[in-house]
């Protein structure tokens, strides 16, 4: 059985490190893009598993390219993850109206991260 992919989009490399690190250790496959733009891009010629996205990067920001991926057919029914550190209810709706699927907020906790990402995972 091949091992889902997952694309991470963050410009933090410790908080990378550590999602990577919890994610290739319960059998998935990451690989990163470290803005937004970037993260449109990977997704459309890579069409991961599912994305994990935070929201606050450089060249273009979480909630714009949420709202891309989503409106594009080709990666539209991606499972998409917001894990950020934003925790105000407003930015929470504005990601969910975005077009995420669930909302993570840092610190997370790795159990329960492993767990939404099985989660979407199997339900795609």
């Amino acid at each position: 059985m091949n091992k889902k992919r997952i694309l991470v989009v963050e410009d933090n490399m410790d908080t990378y490190e550590l999602v990577r690190f919890i994610l290739e250790k319960n059998g998935y496959d990451t690989f990163l893009a470290v803005n937004g733009r970037d993260g449109v891009n990977a997704a459309i010629k890579q069409i991961p598993d599912l994305i994990i996205m935070d929201l606050s990067m450089p060249e273009m920001d979480g909630w714009t390219a949420i709202g891309l991926i989503k409106k594009d057919e080709r990666t539209s029914f991606i499972p998409l993850l917001t894990l950020t550190a934003h925790a105000l209810p407003g930015d929470r709706q504005r990601a969910m109206d975005a077009g995420s699927d669930e909302y993570i907020t840092k610190p997370m906790d790795l159990e329960d991260l492993v767990k939404s990402v099985d989660h979407w995972i199997n339900r795609r």
